[in-house]
C-alpha cells in the first residue's frame, strides 16, 4: 500500500477524551487493552482512518485482521490503524498473467521458497523506493510484530531465488480461506510477479478466495484485482475466517 501520510500528523492532535479531533471528525485512542471501534465510524478523509495507538501484538493485529482493519503509519507516528472504502481486492480464479510475465514463467531459471527468510523479505520491502512516498510504513516495529504472526504460523513470505540470490519476493497474513497482502520487492525484472504467481497458486491450492490488496494502484489492476465497497469485503471476510 503506497501513499503519503505526511499531512497527518496526529501527535499533534488534540486528544478529546476517547478520541482524537481531526478536521474531518474523530478517531477513536486505544489502549493496548481497548477494542477497535466499529468500522462504521472510519473517516472518509482520509480514508479509512478508524483509530491511533494501542500495541502491535500478534493477539493484536489478528483481531485487526479479522474485522478487516490493518496497521499503516510512519516511523515516528503512533500506530494508525485503516479500514478503507472502496477496497481493493483480488478473486484468485481472476489473477492475470501478461504476455510478457508468461514467457518469463517458462524459462524456469529462478527458484521460489515460501517462508525461508521472512524477516529478510520484510526488511527488503522496507528499504525499497518507492515512487511519491516519504518514507515508509515498514518500522522496525512492524518488522517485529510480523516476524511473530510468522512465528505464530499466520504470516507468510514468497520469495524468488536467482543464482541462490533472493531477488524478489512478498509477504502477508493468512487466516482460514483469506489472505491479506502486505508489500513486495524486486531486484531482478518480474521477480515480485514471479513470487506473486505462485502464491496465488499456493493460495488457490488452499482454497482461499480472497486476496486483501487494500488500495487501488494501477498494477494491482493489471493483475486483476477490483474494488468492492467495505460492506461486500466485510460480508466475504466473515465467511473466509
Amino acid at each position: 500500500m503506497d501513499a503519503d501520510l505526511s499531512t497527518l500528523r496526529p501527535k499533534e492532535l488534540e486528544v478529546q477524551g476517547d478520541y482524537y479531533q481531526l478536521p474531518t471528525g474523530k478517531v477513536a485512542v486505544l489502549d493496548d487493552d481497548t477494542p477497535f471501534p466499529p468500522i462504521r465510524d472510519a473517516l472518509t478523509e482520509p480514508n479509512g482512518l478508524l483509530a491511533i495507538g494501542g500495541e502491535l501484538s500478534g493477539e493484536r493485529l489478528l483481531s485487526a485482521y479479522r474485522s478487516g482493519i490493518f496497521p499503516w503509519f510512519s516511523e515516528g507516528e503512533p500506530v494508525l490503524w485503516w479500514s478503507p472504502n472502496p477496497r481493493m481486492v483480488l478473486f484468485p480464479q481472476n489473477f492475470k498473467i501478461s504476455n510478457s510475465l508468461a514467457k518469463r514463467l517458462k524459462k524456469n531459471d529462478f527458484e521460489v521458497r515460501f517462508n525461508t527468510h521472512f524477516r529478510q523479505v520484510m526488511e527488503a520491502c522496507a528499504n525499497t523506493n518507492r515512487p511519491d512516498q516519504n518514507g515508509t510504513w515498514i518500522t522496525s516495529d512492524i518488522i517485529d510484530a510480523y516476524c511473530e504472526l510468522h512465528q505464530l504460523g499466520y504470516a507468510y513470505s514468497a520469495e524468488t531465488w536467482i543464482d541462490n540470490n533472493l531477488v524478489g519476493g512478498l509477504y502477508g497474513v493468512l487466516i482460514n480461506k483469506m489472505f491479506y497482502g502486505e508489500s513486495m520487492f524486486h531486484h531482478a525484472t518480474d521477480a515480485s510477479k514471479i513470487a506473486f504467481t505462485h502464491l496465488v497458486q499456493f493460495l488457490k491450492e488452499k482454497d482461499v478466495g480472497m486476496i486483501d490488496c487494500q488500495m487501488n494502484t494501477k498494477h494491482l489492476a493489471s493483475l486483476g484485482a477490483q474494488e468492492i465497497s467495505r460492506n461486500d469485503f466485510i460480508s466475504k471476510l466473515n465467511d473466509l475466517i
